[in-house]
């Protein structure tokens, strides 16, 4: 068994697993932190953007694109479409991976990547919500890219990467980066999915669900909300094998406080006559966040102030989020089925507490728009969407507040290309995904026999370097493996059997044997077939010679057993080890006397008999017994058939 880590990133996982002749890929996420090295896409002419001077080379021979390279507060920033980084595509050939499990709508971004002009012809597997919000997800990325097309696409930097300034001079292979995707890519990428429910056990080919050996998958971005179902921990005890990735971003932070804070800042703002930005992806922590902060507004009097959410997928997002009931907690689920709306966004937006809207251009937002408020849009890396026009309106006002709470990507990098900026800034970043103490504490509870994870979970976090436990607990009696982006591990797990499923009419001809106190045993004849790993052993059926010559033969003699019966009656299965004596005594009946015998190997079942007559030297071992004749099948048969009347048999 083999993992291939084609993402560098923990909290965007892509993984492979090559096991039992399979290729199955455990999630898909994409890189999207590469897109900080471009400039903003504004929804109109930026003239603050455009006017930033060019970046030139110091070396003449080398002339770049007019303004292909921009410069802003002493940080260079590439002038074209932002480019991703798309899983790794060198070490493992899409077109041979047999299945795609996806564990939330996080980790599918890339699938279209994967799926679309690779040849790609397996299985994807997802529950419903993890197919439609990460359709949301994806759709609202395309109309984000496309809603700003650039004129020119900046080729030439790639080149000479070496001699650009901070921070371009330090990515990580920026040749690999491309350009997203299309919305035709994303409907066909997402037409492959197959659905599964919550819990849902799958047969893969019969390579996971019906043999012995246990491997688990543990993403924990997999709760996305404060409100999610509790994980099944009982289905995944005792694995043989468990890889864990997307666990916590912001380990150094308690996602409440981080809630409470942010509350905070919104009130103090308001009360100072500002407005407050929160750029934000169109599903998950958001709904808190509505939740949470209608609430406080309320409670702190200004229930009166509108709260604004901006997103080409808008609508949908708020309107599944209230019926896809089976990733939520028991207590909101309840909600659904009583019915009433799990999350309280639906009653705001019922008395216009909240409003939505696709764009800022959308019929209706300027009628509606007044300020102070609140807005909540995309996307969190201030490079497109309409975050980008609300930091250009309220960058150069102290009253106004942005407040970060997706940590995904470095806020100081995300506000770099808008700066200078007088605007309030404040990091809350609120990350419901599993922490390093309660990894730890899963671990311990789960009890695996090999635990892999990736190399960054082995040393605190960048952000907390002197925190020493925000780790991965070594434990003395579990293997941990580490790896990192582009190796190849191999997994200490090997097939150690596997399950054969019986024809009924074979299951009939069982006739068991006892051949020691406690010990039966019962032989089996028959065919075995072998699909998609499945095995199957089916009734030994004669050829239409051998069934036509038994015909004849039980025409004649109609006291014989039916066609096949007599001829597997006749068959004799050996056991056990050889009587030496008695096959000394046979070869001397056969005329063959001149016999040395000597014991080798050191163990006492393994002897070497020479026939010097015959010129013939016969093994004998406990897994083995070979026969070195020079080549004569006669003497081989023979010698063959005087073996097997020396051991035990039935």
């Amino acid at each position: 068994m083999k993992l291939y880590a084609l993402s560098g990133d923990p909290a965007k996982p892509c993984y492979v697993v090559s096991f039992k002749d399979l290729l199955i890929m455990l999630d898909c996420g994409l890189s999207v932190n590469s897109v900080l090295n471009f400039l903003p896409l504004p929804l109109v002419q930026s003239a603050r953007f455009h006017s930033l001077p060019n970046w030139n080379c110091r070396d003449p021979d080398i002339q770049l694109d007019d303004g292909e390279i921009k410069e802003c507060c002493g940080c260079a920033f590439i002038n074209s479409a932002p480019e991703f980084v798309p899983p790794l595509d060198k070490i493992i050939n899409f077109s041979e991976i047999d299945v795609i499990l996806i564990s939330n709508y996080t980790n599918m971004m890339a699938l279209p990547f994967i799926t679309e002009g690779t040849g790609f012809s397996g299985t994807v597997y997802a529950t419903e919500p993890t197919l439609q919000i990460g359709r949301f997800f994806l759709e609202e990325l395309v109309e984000y890219i496309e809603a700003s097309p650039k004129e020119n696409t900046a080729r030439m930097w790639k080149d000479i990467q070496h001699l650009l300034p901070q921070p371009l001079n330090d990515v990580f292979k920026p040749k690999n980066w491309r350009h997203l995707f299309s919305l035709d890519a994303v409907n066909k990428s997402l037409a492959r999915v197959q659905m599964t429910g919550y819990d849902q056990k799958l047969d893969i080919f019969g390579a996971l669900q019906v043999t012995p050996e246990k491997i688990s998958y543990i993403s924990g971005s997999s709760t996305l909300t404060t409100h999610p179902r509790p994980i099944n921990q009982a289905a995944l005890k005792y694995s043989d094998v468990i890889i864990m990735a997307g666990l916590t971003q912001a380990p150094h932070v308690n996602p409440d406080g981080m809630l409470g804070e942010l509350c905070m800042n919104v009130v103090m703002t308001l009360r100072n006559g500002g407005s407050v930005l929160i750029p934000c992806y169109p599903s998950g922590v958001v709904y808190d966040l509505f939740e949470c902060l209608s609430s406080s507004l309320d409670n702190q009097g200004f229930s009166q102030i509108p709260m604004f959410f901006i997103s080409p997928v808008a609508d949908s997002s708020l309107a599944y989020s209230n019926i896809l009931a089976e990733w939520l907690s028991t207590s909101k689920q309840n909600k659904v089925y009583i019915p009433d709306e799990p999350f309280p966004h639906a009653n705001l937006v019922k008395n216009a507490k909240l409003k939505h809207f696709k764009h800022i251009y959308s019929e209706g937002f300027s009628t509606e728009f007044r300020q102070p408020c609140v807005v909540f849009c995309g996307h969190p890396s201030l490079r497109f969407g309409d975050a980008v026009h609300f930091v250009e309106l309220w960058g150069s006002n102290p009253q106004h507040t942005i407040i970060f709470t997706e940590p995904d990507f470095p806020y100081l990098q995300a506000l770099a290309p808008y700066q200078p900026l007088a605007i309030k800034t404040v990091y809350c970043p609120i990350e419901t995904s599993l922490n390093f103490q309660q990894a730890n504490k899963l671990i311990k509870e789960l009890k695996p026999g090999v635990l892999v994870i990736p190399e960054n979970y082995t040393q605190p976090p960048p952000i907390a370097p002197h925190k020493l436990d925000l780790v991965i607990d070594q434990l003395p009696d579990k293997m941990i493996i580490k790896f990192k982006r582009g190796e190849v591990i191999k997994l200490p797990l090997k097939r150690k059997r596997s399950r054969i499923y019986l024809d009924p009419q074979v299951a009939r001809s069982l006739v068991p044997h006892e051949i020691q106190p406690g010990v039966t045993i019962s032989t089996l004849t028959g065919v075995l077939h072998v699909k998609d790993n499945i095995h199957d052993l089916h009734p030994l059926e004669p050829t239409p010679e051998e069934l036509a010559e038994e015909q004849q033969k039980l025409s004649k003699k109609p006291h014989l057993q039916p066609p096949g019966q007599n001829r597997l009656r006749n068959i004799k299965y050996e056991w056990g080890t050889l009587d030496v004596n008695l096959f000394l005594k046979k070869l001397a009946q056969d005329g063959i006397t001149d016999i040395k015998v000597e014991q080798t190997g050191g163990g006492a079942d393994e002897l070497t008999l020479h026939l010097a007559s015959e010129d013939t030297v016969i093994k004998v071992s406990e897994k083995a017994t070979s026969i070195v004749c020079g080549g004569k099948q006669s003497l081989r048969l023979k010698l063959r058939d005087l073996l097997l009347q020396c051991v035990q048999n039935f």
